[in-house]
């Protein structure tokens, strides 16, 4: 595989990653309106008079994201044509650039009409499946060079359920942590892991409800993820990618958890806040090559009973002494 093509496809996934955080960094300082209720300009303005920090937040953001937007598009059709006989690409290539522009649409529409806590919520996790999508596109452009044998793993439907399980609730996880930092509920429970540090004491609004939803159901994906490493340690030692995968699903996890309980006891610090959004980012990359994998499963479980077929009909047949 070219060495170009390669490296393209790691920067546009670290650019990707770069929109995340940035998309981060834009609700957590609150400048979402930085640039005013004008899209793409700022307040009208090619050269915008009045700078603020909020100004060059939203702005710089922007700037990357249409740079990023770019390099998606370049990358999506260079794969394509590259290793388009895999069979993922044309949808990754698809997946990852349409959810970027929809992702893009969704900050315009908060940007000129406005929107819902609810729905900006949805821009995070929108933006999580682009960032997925291009970088199991790369994934599959190394794999071509066969320096790691991830196109031959086999996984039980045990855990094929587990990992198609946990995906999809780990996008609840998600939802509910943007959910709490639009609706600036980040703080409205002093303590950690409960509201005022007492089992008996329940939500008392809306705020509270959301902010130990969050907590509950991370802790949830917390005791799965490790649950799911637990069977990989123990089934799938022969298969590496599978093995190590799950160990650092659950190192990134722990991270996430970990970072989470520190925005509350550090009231909100900015880099601690940013980490927790990288940790869930990664998180996620992680699951959804399990995805790939899980998908890829059922068709390697078949090559490998054709393949014992095949050889036993090569087998001679015993010979019978009378």
């Amino acid at each position: 595989m070219r060495r170009s093509l390669k490296w393209f496809a790691v920067l546009t996934t670290l650019g990707m990653l770069i929109i995340l955080l940035g998309g981060a960094l834009v609700t957590k300082t609150d400048s979402g309106m930085g640039c005013g209720t004008s899209w793409p300009l700022c307040n009208d303005e090619l050269i915008p008079s009045e700078i603020t920090p909020e100004l060059i937040i939203e702005l710089a953001h922007r700037l990357v994201s249409g740079t990023v937007g770019i390099m998606v598009l370049i990358l999506s059709i260079w794969s394509w044509k590259a290793i388009g006989h895999i069979r993922e690409t044309k949808f990754l290539s698809i997946l990852s650039f349409s959810f970027l522009v929809l992702q893009g649409l969704i900050g315009a529409a908060a940007v000129i009409w406005g929107q819902s806590d609810f729905v900006l919520a949805l821009h995070f996790g929108i933006s999580l499946i682009s960032f997925a999508a291009i970088f199991l596109l790369t994934l599959l452009i190394f794999e071509v060079d066969k320096k790691f044998e991830a196109e031959k793993v086999v996984i039980d439907s045990k855990m094929r359920n587990h990992i198609i399980g946990v995906t999809v609730y780990s996008y609840i996880v998600i939802y509910t942590g943007a959910l709490v930092r639009h609706i600036d509920a980040s703080l409205v429970c002093p303590d950690w892991p409960f509201c005022v540090n007492s089992l008996i004491s329940l939500p008392q609004n809306l705020y509270e409800w959301v902010q130990m939803g969050h907590r509950f159901a991370a802790g949830l994906i917390f005791i799965w993820i490790g649950y799911i490493m637990l069977l990989a340690i123990k089934n799938y030692q022969h298969q590496k990618v599978v093995y190590i995968g799950w160990i650092i699903a659950f190192v990134l996890v722990s991270l996430q958890v970990a970072a989470g309980a520190l925005v509350v006891m550090s009231r909100l610090n900015l880099y601690i806040a940013l980490a927790h959004a990288f940790f869930i980012a990664c998180l996620f990359g992680v699951l959804s090559y399990f995805i790939l994998l899980a998908s890829r499963s059922k068709k390697n479980e078949l090559a490998l009973v054709n393949k014992q077929v095949h050889e036993d009909n090569k087998k001679p047949a015993p010979v019978t002494v009378q």
